[in-house]
């Protein structure tokens, strides 16, 4: 695993830990910065997050995976829901059927079932809410890059 790009990303995860910690959720592995050269983070997974800790409601670019646990596929949408980004979805289940079912219930700009979150220049992507408005790849990215122009004549 690589270091992050900045000093101050690595500030930034580190602070996303520290608080989602005083906030109740558990450090399983990891939560420091590797001395050295370069910008290194331990890998580090929080359990119980949640709405309200940085670590659930930040974009963490970096080492660190946050575990929130649902009740039930309705608790589920809920948790997947209670963000203000909405880039991509992943859900994993045995039961494709539930898992898109699962899907069309929750915001995002691309839902993958049983797959990571990925682009492919065939098909468009692109984020909702605070992830991003348009899309680009494919043909409706094209279009983003368009200008329309209107001719209204009348005799």
């Amino acid at each position: 695993m690589g270091p992050l790009a900045r000093d101050d990303l690595r500030a930034a995860i580190h602070r996303q830990v520290e608080e989602s910690v005083a906030a109740g959720a558990r450090l399983l592995t990891g939560g420091a910065p590797l001395p050295g050269d370069g910008y290194f983070y331990r890998p580090t997974v929080l359990a119980d997050t949640g709405p309200g800790m940085p670590a659930f409601d930040e974009e963490t670019f970096g080492p660190l995976a946050a575990l929130a646990v649902a009740r039930d596929d309705k608790d589920a949408v809920r948790l997947a829901n209670a963000t203000v980004f909405g880039l991509g979805l992943s859900v994993w289940t045995a039961d494709p059927g539930r898992g898109v079912a699962l899907a069309r219930r929750v915001t995002s700009g691309a839902a993958f079932v049983n797959a990571i979150v990925a682009s492919d220049p065939r098909l468009p992507f692109g984020g909702t809410k605070r992830s991003g408005y348009g899309r680009e790849l494919a043909a409706a990215g094209i279009r983003e890059f368009t200008n329309t122009r209107t001719y209204w004549v009348t005799a």
